[in-house]
């Protein structure tokens, strides 16, 4: 166990997407000794995460979108299934995920669930992610989807069989972390 911790020097080291931060911190430990640490956290901000579900159907809906982080770690496409997401940008989690739905997917979701909340790469980014699940039809389509334009998004939407979806989990079809840990909350809670 640690105590009494406390930041000593806080150097921002990039300000240009979202902030990097290189932190020099000193923490008591349990022997009563005094440790001193630095490390770099990154800070772009708190997130939402949905999937929408359908019982009739069977059915999810997920994204595809190229993320570059993949890319540069070895993701030959860069391209990434995932299920819809977005920072908060000063909005609640339910209010941000809603807004985030229709933009990402074209489906109106009005009742969301929130069924918890994650540190996703604690040692270090600073984001919590607000994990939500709500239940869509087909008459909830208000658009195409596919992100904002001025966001330079470029998603697109697929609605994919739930079960065919746990496949592409152990195929490795799927290996976006928010997207896997939804699909196993719809399974383990037997949703669908």
């Amino acid at each position: 166990m640690i105590s009494e911790v406390k930041i000593l020097k806080t150097e921002v080291l990039s300000d240009n997407w979202y902030v990097l931060r290189k932190i020099t911190y000193e923490y008591v430990k349990k022997d009563g000794t005094a440790q001193t640490q630095t490390r770099e956290a990154y800070d772009r901000g708190n997130g939402a995460t949905i999937l929408l579900y359908n019982k009739l159907q069977k059915t999810v809906i997920l994204t595809r979108q190229f993320r570059l982080p993949t890319y540069i770690n070895g993701n030959k496409s860069g391209m990434l299934i995932e299920a819809c997401a977005g920072l908060l940008d000063k909005e609640n989690a339910e209010d941000c995920i809603r807004r985030e739905t229709e933009e990402e997917t074209g489906y109106k979701v009005s009742s969301v669930q929130k069924i918890f909340e994650a540190y996703m790469s604690p040692g270090s980014v600073t984001e919590i992610l607000h994990f939500f699940i709500a239940e869509y039809f087909n008459e909830m389509k208000v658009g195409e989807g596919g992100g904002l334009e001025h966001e330079e998004e470029n998603i697109e939407v697929l609605e994919i069989d739930f079960e065919q979806a746990l496949q592409m989990i152990h195929r490795g079809e799927i290996k976006d972390g928010k997207t896997i840990m939804l699909l196993q909350y719809i399974k383990l809670h037997e949703i669908l």
